[in-house]
């Protein structure tokens, strides 16, 4: 077996295995619950907080002066 065929391979064996993941817990009500749960926290946790993260690398990456209270904390951290 050649390397891009065991490749190949693997990656239907994985596709396999999530998409029986994925029936198995979208037929399950328990885990079905457990799942909308965890996405609405990552989307109201984690997603505004990357989005913010991104704006201010943006931001700096620029060389914009900082303003504000932030300008006063990179004062003070340098």
């Amino acid at each position: 077996m050649t390397q891009s065929s065991a490749e190949k391979l693997a990656n239907v064996v994985i596709g396999a295995a999530a998409i029986g993941a994925a029936v198995y817990i979208l037929k399950t009500p328990h885990l079905r619950r457990l799942a909308w749960q965890l996405s609405l926290g990552a989307v109201t946790g984690m997603l505004p907080a990357w989005i913010s993260q991104e704006i201010r690398a943006g931001w700096e990456a620029s060389g914009e002066p900082l303003t504000g209270a932030t300008a006063l904390q990179s004062a003070r951290a340098s």
